[in-house]
Protein backbone atom coordinates (compact mmCIF):
# COMPACT_ATOMS: atom_id res chain seq x y z
CA UNK A 1 0.00 0.00 0.00
CA UNK A 2 0.97 3.42 -0.90
CA UNK A 3 -0.28 6.79 -0.06
CA UNK A 4 0.65 9.60 -2.22
CA UNK A 5 -0.09 13.35 -1.83
CA UNK A 6 -1.04 16.07 -4.01
CA UNK A 7 -0.56 19.79 -3.06
CA UNK A 8 -4.23 20.35 -1.65
CA UNK A 9 -3.63 19.49 1.63
CA UNK A 10 -0.07 17.97 2.47
CA UNK A 11 -0.94 17.45 6.21
CA UNK A 12 -3.94 15.59 6.45
CA UNK A 13 -2.03 13.19 3.71
CA UNK A 14 0.52 12.84 6.31
CA UNK A 15 -1.85 12.39 9.04
CA UNK A 16 -3.84 9.70 7.46
CA UNK A 17 -0.07 8.38 6.68
CA UNK A 18 1.05 8.47 10.22
CA UNK A 19 -2.43 6.88 11.50
CA UNK A 20 -1.34 3.29 8.90
CA UNK A 21 2.14 3.58 10.58
CA UNK A 22 3.08 4.56 6.96
CA UNK A 23 5.65 7.12 5.19
CA UNK A 24 4.16 8.95 2.22
CA UNK A 25 5.65 8.00 -0.92
CA UNK A 26 8.35 9.71 -2.31
CA UNK A 27 7.03 11.96 -5.14
CA UNK A 28 7.50 15.03 -6.77
CA UNK A 29 4.53 17.08 -7.38
CA UNK A 30 5.48 20.65 -8.54
CA UNK A 31 3.99 23.61 -11.24
CA UNK A 32 5.99 24.78 -14.40
CA UNK A 33 6.01 28.05 -14.25
CA UNK A 34 3.60 28.52 -16.93
CA UNK A 35 0.92 27.14 -14.55
CA UNK A 36 1.41 23.22 -15.60
CA UNK A 37 1.23 20.61 -13.30
CA UNK A 38 4.18 17.80 -13.26
CA UNK A 39 4.05 14.34 -11.15
CA UNK A 40 7.33 12.38 -10.65
CA UNK A 41 6.86 9.10 -8.94
CA UNK A 42 10.51 8.99 -6.86
CA UNK A 43 10.29 5.54 -6.03
CA UNK A 44 8.48 2.07 -7.71
CA UNK A 45 5.01 1.54 -7.22
CA UNK A 46 4.31 -1.49 -9.42
CA UNK A 47 1.96 -3.51 -8.05
CA UNK A 48 1.18 -1.53 -5.38
CA UNK A 49 -2.57 -0.38 -3.84
CA UNK A 50 -2.38 3.10 -4.10
CA UNK A 51 -3.86 5.83 -2.19
CA UNK A 52 -3.91 9.57 -3.81
CA UNK A 53 -4.92 12.07 -1.17
CA UNK A 54 -6.03 15.51 -2.56
CA UNK A 55 -8.85 17.39 -1.95
CA UNK A 56 -10.30 19.48 -4.85
CA UNK A 57 -10.90 22.29 -2.57
CA UNK A 58 -9.74 25.69 -3.81
CA UNK A 59 -8.34 26.10 -5.95
CA UNK A 60 -10.48 23.70 -7.66
CA UNK A 61 -8.93 23.63 -11.43
CA UNK A 62 -5.93 23.65 -10.59
CA UNK A 63 -6.59 20.75 -7.59
CA UNK A 64 -8.34 18.67 -9.68
CA UNK A 65 -6.25 18.86 -13.03
CA UNK A 66 -3.14 18.16 -10.52
CA UNK A 67 -5.27 15.27 -9.06
CA UNK A 68 -5.71 13.41 -12.68
CA UNK A 69 -2.17 14.29 -13.58
CA UNK A 70 -1.43 12.18 -10.19
CA UNK A 71 -3.65 9.69 -11.38
CA UNK A 72 -2.12 9.75 -15.03
CA UNK A 73 1.57 9.24 -14.05
CA UNK A 74 0.59 6.04 -11.04
CA UNK A 75 -1.52 4.43 -13.90
CA UNK A 76 1.91 4.54 -16.16
CA UNK A 77 3.82 3.62 -13.20
CA UNK A 78 2.04 -0.05 -12.92
CA UNK A 79 -0.14 0.13 -9.85
CA UNK A 80 -2.22 -2.25 -9.13
CA UNK A 81 -5.06 -0.31 -8.30
CA UNK A 82 -5.37 3.49 -7.50
CA UNK A 83 -8.17 5.32 -5.85
CA UNK A 84 -8.47 8.61 -5.35
CA UNK A 85 -9.14 9.61 -1.58
CA UNK A 86 -11.26 13.43 -2.27
CA UNK A 87 -12.29 14.26 1.61
CA UNK A 88 -13.97 17.24 -0.21
CA UNK A 89 -15.17 16.55 -3.60
CA UNK A 90 -15.14 20.29 -5.69
CA UNK A 91 -18.03 20.75 -7.92
CA UNK A 92 -20.41 18.75 -6.05
CA UNK A 93 -22.73 21.62 -6.28
CA UNK A 94 -23.03 21.45 -9.80
CA UNK A 95 -25.38 18.38 -9.66
CA UNK A 96 -28.76 18.82 -11.67
CA UNK A 97 -29.69 21.28 -14.50
CA UNK A 98 -31.44 23.92 -12.73
CA UNK A 99 -31.28 26.00 -15.76
CA UNK A 100 -31.12 26.11 -19.30
CA UNK A 101 -28.27 25.35 -20.85
CA UNK A 102 -26.08 24.68 -18.12
CA UNK A 103 -23.12 22.00 -17.62
CA UNK A 104 -23.74 19.38 -14.51
CA UNK A 105 -20.52 19.33 -14.30
CA UNK A 106 -19.77 16.66 -10.85
CA UNK A 107 -20.82 14.15 -13.68
CA UNK A 108 -18.12 15.57 -15.76
CA UNK A 109 -15.53 15.08 -12.99
CA UNK A 110 -17.11 11.67 -12.42
CA UNK A 111 -16.39 10.97 -16.49
CA UNK A 112 -12.58 12.35 -16.08
CA UNK A 113 -11.65 10.71 -12.91
CA UNK A 114 -12.65 7.75 -14.66
CA UNK A 115 -11.04 8.44 -18.05
CA UNK A 116 -7.87 9.11 -16.13
CA UNK A 117 -7.78 5.44 -14.59
CA UNK A 118 -8.88 5.77 -11.03
CA UNK A 119 -10.51 2.53 -9.72
CA UNK A 120 -11.83 3.36 -7.09
CA UNK A 121 -13.30 6.85 -5.21
CA UNK A 122 -13.09 7.59 -1.45
CA UNK A 123 -14.82 10.69 -0.27
CA UNK A 124 -16.85 12.03 2.46
CA UNK A 125 -20.31 13.92 2.99
CA UNK A 126 -21.39 14.65 -0.78
CA UNK A 127 -23.41 17.45 -1.72
CA UNK A 128 -25.75 15.28 -2.69
CA UNK A 129 -25.26 11.86 -2.05
CA UNK A 130 -26.68 10.46 -5.81
CA UNK A 131 -23.53 12.03 -7.03
CA UNK A 132 -22.55 8.49 -5.95
CA UNK A 133 -24.19 7.27 -9.20
CA UNK A 134 -22.45 9.71 -11.53
CA UNK A 135 -19.39 7.02 -11.14
CA UNK A 136 -19.30 3.63 -13.10
CA UNK A 137 -16.57 2.81 -10.22
CA UNK A 138 -16.90 2.07 -6.67
CA UNK A 139 -17.41 4.94 -4.56
CA UNK A 140 -16.87 5.11 -0.52
CA UNK A 141 -18.71 7.64 0.95
CA UNK A 142 -17.83 8.57 4.38
CA UNK A 143 -19.66 10.71 6.98
CA UNK A 144 -18.19 12.97 9.43
CA UNK A 145 -21.21 12.87 11.66
CA UNK A 146 -19.21 10.60 13.99
CA UNK A 147 -16.62 12.88 13.94
CA UNK A 148 -18.49 16.21 15.21
CA UNK A 149 -20.89 14.46 17.29
CA UNK A 150 -18.27 13.10 19.63
CA UNK A 151 -16.14 16.38 19.61
CA UNK A 152 -19.77 18.32 20.94
CA UNK A 153 -20.99 15.78 23.58
CA UNK A 154 -16.83 15.73 24.55
CA UNK A 155 -16.35 19.51 24.85
CA UNK A 156 -19.30 21.79 24.65
CA UNK A 157 -22.93 20.19 25.34
CA UNK A 158 -23.49 17.59 28.29
CA UNK A 159 -27.43 17.88 28.70
CA UNK A 160 -28.30 16.49 25.44
CA UNK A 161 -31.95 17.10 26.86
CA UNK A 162 -31.96 21.04 26.11
CA UNK A 163 -30.40 20.59 22.89
CA UNK A 164 -32.07 21.35 19.45
CA UNK A 165 -30.28 20.45 15.66
CA UNK A 166 -30.96 22.74 14.05
CA UNK A 167 -30.89 23.01 9.58
CA UNK A 168 -29.66 26.68 8.50
CA UNK A 169 -32.44 25.80 5.36
CA UNK A 170 -34.97 23.35 3.87
CA UNK A 171 -32.09 21.54 1.60
CA UNK A 172 -30.83 20.39 4.70
CA UNK A 173 -33.13 18.62 6.39
CA UNK A 174 -32.33 15.12 5.75
CA UNK A 175 -29.01 15.93 7.12
CA UNK A 176 -29.96 17.67 9.88
CA UNK A 177 -32.55 14.81 10.75
CA UNK A 178 -29.85 12.55 10.48
CA UNK A 179 -28.23 14.50 13.54
CA UNK A 180 -31.31 14.46 15.87
CA UNK A 181 -31.79 10.72 15.38
CA UNK A 182 -28.27 10.20 16.80
CA UNK A 183 -28.41 12.80 19.13
CA UNK A 184 -31.79 11.80 20.69
CA UNK A 185 -32.98 15.62 20.15
CA UNK A 186 -35.55 17.04 18.35
CA UNK A 187 -34.99 19.45 14.98
CA UNK A 188 -36.00 22.94 14.11
CA UNK A 189 -35.12 24.28 10.59
CA UNK A 190 -35.02 28.15 9.54
CA UNK A 191 -36.05 29.24 6.69
CA UNK A 192 -34.40 31.61 4.11
CA UNK A 193 -34.33 33.30 0.77
CA UNK A 194 -30.78 33.40 -1.03
CA UNK A 195 -30.45 37.02 -2.43
CA UNK A 196 -27.11 36.28 -4.23
CA UNK A 197 -24.21 34.02 -4.06
CA UNK A 198 -23.03 35.39 -0.87
CA UNK A 199 -26.25 37.05 0.56
CA UNK A 200 -29.17 35.48 2.87
CA UNK A 201 -32.32 36.43 4.08
CA UNK A 202 -33.66 33.99 7.10
CA UNK A 203 -36.71 35.21 8.41
CA UNK A 204 -38.84 32.22 10.21
CA UNK A 205 -37.99 28.95 12.45
CA UNK A 206 -39.91 26.08 12.34
CA UNK A 207 -39.58 24.71 15.66
CA UNK A 208 -38.57 25.73 19.33
CA UNK A 209 -35.47 26.97 20.39
CA UNK A 210 -36.53 29.27 23.05
CA UNK A 211 -33.93 28.69 25.90
CA UNK A 212 -32.54 25.97 24.13
CA UNK A 213 -28.85 25.22 22.91
CA UNK A 214 -28.79 24.98 19.18
CA UNK A 215 -26.57 23.12 16.82
CA UNK A 216 -26.66 24.33 13.52
CA UNK A 217 -26.03 21.66 10.71
CA UNK A 218 -24.54 21.54 7.23
CA UNK A 219 -22.44 20.01 4.68
CA UNK A 220 -20.18 23.16 3.96
CA UNK A 221 -19.70 26.63 4.40
CA UNK A 222 -17.67 29.07 2.56
CA UNK A 223 -18.78 32.57 2.98
CA UNK A 224 -20.94 32.00 6.22
CA UNK A 225 -23.94 33.86 4.59
CA UNK A 226 -26.63 31.08 5.52
CA UNK A 227 -24.91 30.24 9.09
CA UNK A 228 -24.99 33.89 10.21
CA UNK A 229 -28.24 34.77 9.22
CA UNK A 230 -29.70 31.97 10.61
CA UNK A 231 -27.87 32.34 13.99
CA UNK A 232 -29.03 35.91 13.75
CA UNK A 233 -32.84 34.49 13.75
CA UNK A 234 -32.04 31.95 16.15
CA UNK A 235 -30.96 34.32 19.02
CA UNK A 236 -34.05 36.80 18.00
CA UNK A 237 -36.28 33.56 18.69
CA UNK A 238 -34.82 33.09 22.20
CA UNK A 239 -32.01 30.45 21.67
CA UNK A 240 -29.40 30.25 24.48
CA UNK A 241 -26.02 29.09 23.00
CA UNK A 242 -25.66 28.61 19.26
CA UNK A 243 -22.84 26.04 17.40
CA UNK A 244 -22.35 25.69 14.22
CA UNK A 245 -21.14 22.17 13.03
CA UNK A 246 -19.90 21.37 9.17
CA UNK A 247 -18.45 18.72 6.87
CA UNK A 248 -15.99 21.18 5.07
CA UNK A 249 -14.96 24.90 6.23
CA UNK A 250 -14.01 25.95 3.32
CA UNK A 251 -14.21 29.55 4.84
CA UNK A 252 -12.78 32.45 3.25
CA UNK A 253 -12.13 35.71 4.80
CA UNK A 254 -15.55 37.29 4.82
CA UNK A 255 -16.99 34.29 6.63
CA UNK A 256 -14.37 34.83 9.28
CA UNK A 257 -15.57 38.24 9.35
CA UNK A 258 -19.56 36.94 9.69
CA UNK A 259 -18.14 34.67 12.14
CA UNK A 260 -16.62 37.05 14.66
CA UNK A 261 -19.67 39.52 15.00
CA UNK A 262 -22.12 36.93 14.83
CA UNK A 263 -24.08 34.31 17.94
CA UNK A 264 -22.30 31.49 17.00
CA UNK A 265 -20.07 30.34 20.05
CA UNK A 266 -17.70 27.86 17.99
CA UNK A 267 -17.74 26.55 14.29
CA UNK A 268 -17.32 22.88 14.34
CA UNK A 269 -15.62 21.21 10.98
CA UNK A 270 -13.33 18.93 10.13
CA UNK A 271 -10.09 18.95 8.23
CA UNK A 272 -11.21 17.98 5.38
CA UNK A 273 -10.09 21.49 3.95
CA UNK A 274 -6.89 23.49 5.23
CA UNK A 275 -9.21 26.42 5.19
CA UNK A 276 -10.81 25.15 7.93
CA UNK A 277 -9.54 27.87 11.00
CA UNK A 278 -10.40 30.89 12.54
CA UNK A 279 -10.81 32.23 16.03
CA UNK A 280 -14.22 30.77 16.50
CA UNK A 281 -13.51 27.55 14.63
CA UNK A 282 -12.63 24.03 16.20
CA UNK A 283 -11.23 21.84 13.35
CA UNK A 284 -11.52 18.23 13.47
CA UNK A 285 -9.17 15.24 12.46
CA UNK A 286 -11.12 13.09 10.13
CA UNK A 287 -7.84 11.27 9.49
CA UNK A 288 -8.37 8.67 12.01
CA UNK A 289 -11.72 8.12 9.88
CA UNK A 290 -9.74 8.01 6.67
CA UNK A 291 -6.98 5.87 7.34
CA UNK A 292 -9.58 3.49 8.58
CA UNK A 293 -11.05 3.26 5.96
CA UNK A 294 -7.81 2.97 3.86
CA UNK A 295 -7.32 -0.15 5.29
CA UNK A 296 -10.39 -1.60 4.70
CA UNK A 297 -10.68 -1.15 1.52
CA UNK A 298 -6.73 -2.19 1.13
CA UNK A 299 -8.20 -5.72 2.76
CA UNK A 300 -11.37 -5.71 0.92
CA UNK A 301 -13.78 -5.34 4.39
CA UNK A 302 -16.44 -3.74 4.63
CA UNK A 303 -16.36 0.04 5.83
CA UNK A 304 -19.95 0.02 7.45
CA UNK A 305 -18.23 0.28 11.05
CA UNK A 306 -17.25 3.65 10.45
CA UNK A 307 -20.74 5.48 10.08
CA UNK A 308 -21.72 4.53 13.95
CA UNK A 309 -21.49 6.77 16.70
Amino acid sequence: MKIISGTAHPQLAKDIANELGLPLCDAMVTTFPDGESFVQIEESIRGEDVFIVQPTCPPTNHNLMELLVMVDAVRRASASRITAVMPFYGYARQDRKDKPRVPITSKLVANLLTAAGVNRVLTMDLHAAQIQGFFEIPVDHLVSVPVLIHHLREHYVTDLDNLVVVSPDIGGVKNAKSYANLLGTQLAIVAKQRISATEVDAHAVIGDVAGKDVIMVDDMTESGGTLCAAAAVLKEHGAARIFAGVSHGVLNDTARERLAKSPIERLLCSDSVPMAWGEQVDTVSIAPLFAKAIQSIHDNSSVTHLFEV
